[in-house]
């Protein structure tokens, strides 16, 4: 069942607390599975940074660990030959049945370090082991769009993460955040606004039918570290 917020704001310390309390009462030797999942957008990435971060700083090191579901983007020359560079950050221009692979791996694996891919902005390319998870690590942050989607191949993600939090972002902070990341990359504004009306947004549309299978939604409002500067992009 979906948790709406209500009543006082959920502050990102509120949410670190309650996850170093999860660890406190785990099992020994379980790992924890969240997802954060939202529109393009919408900050998913800055926020998870953030709470493996603060679990980290108050648990030890290697405690909590980041895994981007965009480390799995197809490259630029895969999606050429598949003719969906004009759809990239849609569902068919990643490769989601290595991403879950990956997540089965982690929740089955505690004795071998696990290298973890990422997306980098500035090359527009995903790159191999940029993040590491370890023995010791007992909390995974996933993030991404597609998390709580029921199409096929990315059904096979939900069932694999313990919660998924849904970040909710209204639409134009999203489409002004988006329309910057593209002029990061080198598009005109004029591209950039075309990228983002006719790729982005029809993906943001996509994610938001999957809110409801989500365990909790968090307004973006109350969750001021996602700002509005580039830092959260």
């Amino acid at each position: 069942m979906t948790s709406e917020p209500t009543g006082p704001r959920t502050r990102p310390a509120d949410l670190v607390a309650e996850l170093l309390r999860h660890l406190g009462s785990a099992r020994h030797g379980g790992r924890s599975m969240l997802g954060l999942t939202g529109a393009p957008g919408a900050g998913k990435s800055s926020l998870a940074r953030h709470l493996v971060t603060e679990v980290n700083r108050a648990a030890g090191a290697g405690t909590a660990a980041y895994v981007p579901m965009d480390g799995f983007h197809l490259s630029n020359a895969q999606l050429d030959r598949l003719g969906l560079r004009h759809r990239k950050g849609s569902p068919p221009s990643f490769d989601v049945h290595g991403y879950v692979t990956l997540l089965r791996r982690l929740t089955a694996d505690r004795f071998h370090e696990v290298y973890v891919p990422d997306f980098d902005r500035t090359l527009d390319e995903p790159v191999a082991a940029r993040h590491l998870v370890t023995p010791s690590t007992r909390l995974v942050v996933t993030e991404g769009n597609y998390l709580a989607a029921e199409e096929p191949g990315w059904s096979e993600v939900r069932p694999l993460l313990h919660e998924v939090w849904y970040l909710d972002a209204p639409d134009d902070l999203r489409a002004e955040r988006l329309i910057e990341r593209q002029l990061a990359i080198g598009r005109d504004r004029p591209s950039a606004v075309s990228w983002v009306t006719e790729n982005d947004q029809p993906n943001g549309e996509y994610v938001k039918r999957s809110r409801g299978r989500c365990t909790r939604i968090l307004r973006m409002a109350d969750l001021p570290l996602l700002g509005t500067g580039s830092s959260v992009l």
